[in-house]
């Protein structure tokens, strides 16, 4: 915990007074000082002097810069400062008090690394992009049908326009192929003949590969040389 306190003089002083009325977290307090020059007592007498860096009260740990402050005061920002950083428990800060405010305001125009502009419209095109992409994959998944059904939509699919309709697989809009998806299955309008007899050849040529996979032998696994007798 910490009490933020302003002594005579022009530096402002903080120290952590831990417990009693009007306290705030020792995270806050430093929070609101970085980029100020400080110094820090750790443990019982270890002092640390510099700049800080950064505070995380997720991790509950802060980044102080020890290194020594350039010569020119207009100089003197966390952007431009040698560096010379070190990590320190919060928990184990006994009290720190600030040396120096920073001769400017912390904000991500000064950060390091340099923040940038977030293109929102670049993110919402992306997220609509994989929106889509998802239900894209989702449309060409059947319902209620079985492995071989969703292996013969998914060869037709690479090559023809094709979608699901209930169980049904409709291609190029104008053959419907019914379950169990065999040539025979195969429907169409009168004048839509030539896609018809063009669907029909592909899913022959399809199902015909999908029968070659599934009678292939598996490939015996390589054996190491028995031990033993």
């Amino acid at each position: 915990m910490a009490d933020t306190k302003r002594q005579s003089g022009k530096n402002a002083v903080a120290t952590p007074n831990v417990g009693g009325a009007g306290t705030v977290p020792l995270e806050t307090a430093l929070s609101a000082v970085i980029g100020a020059r400080v110094r820090i007592v750790v443990g019982a007498k270890v002092i640390h002097e510099g700049t800080i860096f950064a505070v995380c009260p997720i991790t509950n740990i802060i980044a102080i810069n020890t290194a020594p402050p350039p010569p020119t005061p207009a100089s003197n920002t966390t952007t431009n400062q040698p560096g010379d950083y070190h990590i320190l428990p919060i928990s184990d800060i006994r009290s720190f008090e600030v040396l120096s405010l920073p001769l400017t305001d912390v904000s991500f125009d000064n950060a390091v690394p340099s923040i940038g502009t977030v293109d929102m419209k670049a993110v919402k095109a992306r997220e609509e992009a994989a929106i889509k992409r998802l239900q894209d994959k989702e449309n060409k998944r059947g319902k209620g049908v079985g492995k071989e059904g969703q292996d013969i939509f998914n060869a037709l699919e690479r090559t023809l326009p094709t979608r699901w309709h209930e169980t049904s697989i409709v291609v190029l809009d104008s053959v419907i192929i019914a379950p169990p998806y065999r040539v025979e299955d195969c429907k169409a309008p009168s004048n839509q003949q030539a896609a018809l007899n063009r669907v029909k050849k592909v899913l022959e040529i399809e199902r015909k590969k999908i029968a070659d996979r599934s009678n292939k032998p598996a490939v015996p696994l390589p054996q190491g040389p028995r031990k033993g007798g």
